[in-house]
């Protein structure tokens, strides 16, 4: 049995049920407050899956080469590795409000340290994805196919963000994203993010911030669910939104499960403002032709579970089709996964976000714009890292289909 835990208070448990299920139940007294997720609020019944993990439960649970890890190093201990048992081992660290713990155990978090200049700056050999691997493996909660780790470098941290009051000394949680990539798969991962987000932050986006290593080895994330004093902001993505699994989040519409998902949980006086972000957001994934853009690579996040509720900061935004040459859409845009033209966007941002046909203008210039002038710095790191000339090239080739189709070719 787990123990589940929201805004560092016990708010529930958390077992197996009969056959391959779940069932999680509040502890009697439990506030509305202390709800795990905007789809669960407080209440008596229990709340029940007749397979795997409720989604909020399996929203962070690590994929790909992190579960592999994982699964290899304690599945000898436990006899089985299953969703269950993986939450049980990432369970204290994780993106969001909500932890987990044995059933008699207190909550803490005690991530290693690691400084982030030395990620930075350490110049990439075999050894050191796999020495941060298996030294930050079971403490990062975070989904996602791509290796990536959470780590704890509170001086980074402040140097970063100097305008905000420094964490507190006591905290001993994961203050950095460190994003991965193995050669053999996608080769400079890293970059390919780092640049797929600068377009992001030069359209208005927002970014939290990030930085790419020396050599192109890591890209380095400031969490953005962190608070300065140490607490936790709520995130729950599209897939907990839409009551959907971590195997679901291809299916679904941009219309449908992003846009009106959005809207109904979108407890906020900002709404407006936050279509046209998430509008431009699904806009740029075209242009870049990022084929991941699904349930699970956008989120909300909130300071109150009962309060308002805002579109997350952009993440895990690349172009994928540098290593897919034949991908397209995540999801579905008018019932296909075709990517959109110009006027198939427009229409969408107007019947959408009820935006007019000239701010639908507007915001696809400005996302074409931020391409390009993206285009010289990319070209200039492709001259100071031949490593990166070719996908670099590849990039500004898909970026140019994707600008050409969906940002400018309709008057």
């Amino acid at each position: 049995m787990i123990k589940v835990w929201a805004d560092g208070t016990e708010g529930g448990l958390l077992d197996r049920s009969r056959e391959r299920g779940s069932a999680f139940v509040y502890l009697p007294g439990a506030t509305p407050q202390q709800a795990v997720s905007v789809t669960m609020p407080v209440r008596l019944q229990s709340w029940d899956v007749p397979f795997g993990l409720l989604p909020i439960f399996e929203m962070n649970l690590p994929e790909g080469v992190l579960r592999e890890r994982l699964r290899l190093a304690f599945a000898k201990a436990t006899g089985t590795f299953d969703e269950f048992d993986l939450l049980s081992i990432v369970g204290r660290s994780q993106i969001g409000r909500v932890r987990y713990t044995g059933e008699k155990e207190r909550l803490h978090e005690d991530v290693p340290f690691q400084s982030v200049d030395e990620i930075l700056a350490r110049r990439r050999d075999g050894d050191l994805f796999r020495y941060l691997i298996d030294k930050f493996a079971s403490f990062s909660g975070i989904s996602g196919v791509q290796p990536k780790i959470l780590v704890r470098d509170e001086q980074a941290s402040a140097a970063l963000n100097e305008a905000k009051p420094r964490i507190s000394q006591s905290y001993r949680g994961a203050t950095h994203i460190v994003k991965l990539w193995e050669a053999n798969e996608y080769p400079q991962l890293a970059a390919n993010e780092h640049f797929c987000l600068t377009v992001a932050q030069k359209c208005g986006l927002d970014v939290p911030p990030y930085r790419l290593a020396e050599d192109g080895a890591a890209l380095v994330i400031d969490r953005f669910d962190l608070r300065p004093d140490g607490t936790y902001r709520g995130f729950e993505d599209f897939c907990v939104l839409n009551a959907r699994r971590t195997d679901e989040k291809y299916r679904g519409s941009y219309e449908t499960s992003i846009m009106k998902r959005f809207q109904d949980f979108a407890n906020s006086p900002h709404v407006n403002e936050d279509l046209e972000k998430l509008f431009t957001l699904i806009a740029l994934n075209c242009g870049l032709r990022n084929g991941d853009a699904h349930l699970k690579n956008f989120g909300i996040v909130y300071d109150d579970v009962l309060g308002e509720a805002r579109l997350a900061p952009v993440y895990d935004l690349v172009t994928t089709t540098v290593y897919l040459p034949k991908d397209s859409m995540a999801l579905t845009l008018n019932g296909i996964t075709r990517w959109p033209s110009v006027k198939e966007l427009r229409r969408f941002g107007e019947t959408r976000m009820a935006g007019t046909p000239a701010k639908m203008k507007q915001i696809l210039q400005r996302i074409n714009e931020a391409m390009s002038q993206t285009t010289p710095e990319v070209r200039s790191y492709m001259e100071q890292h031949p490593d990166f000339a070719e996908v670099g090239e590849r990039m500004l080739q898909e970026w140019e289909k994707g600008a050409a189709l969906s940002l400018r070719s309709a008057s």
